[in-house]
């Protein structure tokens, strides 16, 4: 009895994808590649973070520190 509902269930998720329509556009090849460039950005950000987070050396951290502004800097953080 239960295996009916969920099947059901699964049909009606696929007949509601199915019936509304997909808010997406077509993105332009420039507006694709600067989506790919930010989230290029936003890893290399999330990456140095967790460098920072677990570097001892001063100067390391330094470095690391001077690259997180830079990258937020490129995302237009300015955090």
């Amino acid at each position: 009895m239960a295996r009916g509902f969920e099947s059901k269930d699964v049909e009606f998720q696929q007949a509601e994808a199915e019936r509304r329509p997909s808010p997406r556009r077509t993105l332009t090849p420039m507006e694709r590649e600067d989506a790919a460039r930010r989230r290029s950005l936003e890893l290399a950000l999330a990456r140095t973070r967790g460098d920072l987070a677990r570097a001892g050396s001063p100067a390391h951290r330094r470095m690391l520190e001077e690259a997180i502004a830079d990258l937020e800097r490129q995302l237009g953080l300015n955090v």
